[in-house]
């Protein structure tokens, strides 16, 4: 059995999307852009051909993820959530000190699967070295994490749904 996907209902949401638009829009314009390709004559010299061709096994490799990933979901609950400890799907509010400057800030991630992991807007995955260190953790814990950029003390300050 695969390793389960772990989504919370709006990157479900997103998924879904992406793949009706790459199934409905994308599949279109690529025969599209391979009808008018062929339409060029002599494949055997034929960028544009090539580029269509390329551009349609990315398109069926990508639909054929999101279909692998979509039979292995599992759908984060978050009414089923609890705000006891860190896990997959919750939001967590944390100060972070580097240790070698003493500099500190407050900072706020969500942490979710892998799927929808996105650092600049806070989201980061549980496999990540930062979320696999907060995960387990509960609200007054403090522990410190080796980044490449030196050690770093966390302290989590609140976790929420």
């Amino acid at each position: 059995m695969s390793k389960p996907i772990f989504l919370t209902e709006e990157g479900l949401t997103a998924l879904e999307q992406e793949l009706e638009e790459l199934k409905s829009v994308k599949r279109k314009e690529i025969a599209e852009k391979i009808k008018v390709a062929l339409s060029f004559g002599d494949l055997s010299e034929n960028s544009e051909y090539d580029e269509a061709k390329n551009d349609q096994a990315i398109v069926e490799a990508r639909i054929a993820d999101i279909e692998v990933m979509l039979k292995n979901v599992q759908v984060i609950d978050e009414s089923e959530l609890s705000t006891e400890n860190i896990h997959i799907g919750a939001k967590v509010e944390v100060k972070v000190t580097m240790l070698k400057n003493g500099e500190s800030s407050i900072k706020e991630y969500r942490i979710v699967g892998s799927n929808e992991a996105n650092p600049k807007a806070g989201r980061i995955s549980d496999e990540s070295l930062i979320g696999k260190s907060l995960l387990g953790h509960t609200v007054g814990d403090k522990f410190e994490v080796e980044v490449p950029a030196g050690a770093m003390l966390y302290e989590v300050l609140s976790i929420s749904k």
